[in-house]
């Protein structure tokens, strides 16, 4: 608490000297928050303070050191932890995923250079914490998320979901298709995760989307599966997911490719209808991001997994997460850091988000 003080004290002492003095207000929670004077709107939001002003390495970690609050209540968008990985068939380890992307998420900017998106100047933004998981019981753990996302969708609010382990799609889209009805899906992955019962357990990392099917939570004609790869257990491993009617793009379509053209296609395929994007971090090749529970090789580059989120612009996006980020298998903390940089791709891509030109 000293700590904080100093750091708040520190924070106060720049804005009376009038270094940024338009640009902070107090919140309730003794967090920070920037509110310059806007170029397209006169509302006020939610924006990190800038490093311009305010140290990096200062300050509890929040996801791109934006405001923390309890609930998502007057929020269009939250970012949200789910630190588990129970329901993980390898290296253990994601449950210190939305901890680390937090910290790495530190050397996120206001800005997408990229794109010219302005998602601080478009919707109200926050942390809203962690689902209190228990880490005892994945079924338990199950209802918890469930419940959690429930209460945040009624808010109106859209998650952005930090992993944990890809089990927590599950309970997710449970609550999602309670809301929205059955949702499009675009599912960037290595593995299809449609097995049906593994070790005698059919609730699990590698399980969530056959779950999803048999309680008709997907809209079938309208799912995309993209950068599929590896071993099996039979020589079509993906036979399954035809089957129901998912596109399945396996890694070797990628290969040596942008994949803008597979995206203009994906965005015709999911129409107007609402889309769930669910991106599991081994997707990407491990000499990218090493700090996954089921790396395989010649998988994405980190270039065609932002070509895949941008190609989501325009999409009825009504959740996202990014999972399966395990912190003790990359002591660098790149594949966290990826993490928070494909989280910050995904918020630029919501609905209403403005671009300048």
């Amino acid at each position: 608490m000293l700590s904080l003080a100093r750091n708040l004290n520190a924070t106060r002492a720049i804005i009376h000297a009038g270094t940024s003095a338009n640009f902070f207000c107090r919140r309730p929670a003794l967090v920070l928050c920037v509110n310059p004077n806007r170029k397209r709107s006169g509302k006020r939001y939610n924006v990190p303070p800038s490093a311009e002003f305010v140290a990096r390495v200062s300050g509890i970690p929040t996801m791109a050191k934006l405001p923390y609050q309890e609930t998502a209540d007057g929020l269009d968008a939250a970012f949200i932890g789910v630190p588990i990985d129970t329901g993980t068939s390898n290296r253990p380890g994601a449950r210190f995923g939305p901890r680390q992307i937090r910290v790495e998420s530190a050397l996120l900017r206001s800005y997408n250079s990229g794109t010219r998106a302005a998602p601080y100047e478009s919707l109200m933004v926050a942390d809203i914490g962690d689902v209190n998981v228990n880490v005892y019981d994945l079924k338990d753990t199950c209802k918890r998320i469930r419940d959690a996302y429930r209460t945040i969708l009624a808010t109106g609010c859209i998650p952005l979901t930090m992993g944990g382990d890809h089990t927590i799609a599950y309970p997710i889209l449970q609550a999602v298709a309670e809301r929205h009805g059955p949702v499009g899906l675009v599912h960037v992955d290595a593995h299809a995760d449609t097995s049906d019962v593994v070790l005698g357990e059919k609730i699990g990392h590698g399980t969530p989307f056959r779950r999803c099917v048999e309680e008709g939570l997907l809209d079938c004609k309208r799912v995309v599966q993209i950068g599929l790869r590896g071993t099996g257990y039979s020589a079509d491993s993906y036979e399954w997911s035809r089957a129901q009617g998912f596109r399945v793009v396996q890694v070797e379509e990628c290969w040596f490719k942008s994949l803008s053209p597979l995206m203009a296609e994906v965005r015709a395929q999911m129409g107007s209808g609402p889309v769930y994007l669910s991106f599991d971090i081994d997707a990407l090749d491990p000499g990218f991001a090493p700090g996954t529970g089921t790396p395989e090789i010649a998988g994405l580059t980190p270039i065609q997994g932002v070509e895949i989120i941008r190609g989501c612009r325009g999409l009825n996006l009504v959740g996202c997460d990014l999972v399966e980020v395990s912190p003790p298998y990359d002591t660098t903390g790149n594949t966290a850091l990826t993490g928070a940089n494909l989280l910050f791709e995904m918020l630029c891509v919501l609905p209403k988000i403005k671009y300048f030109d």
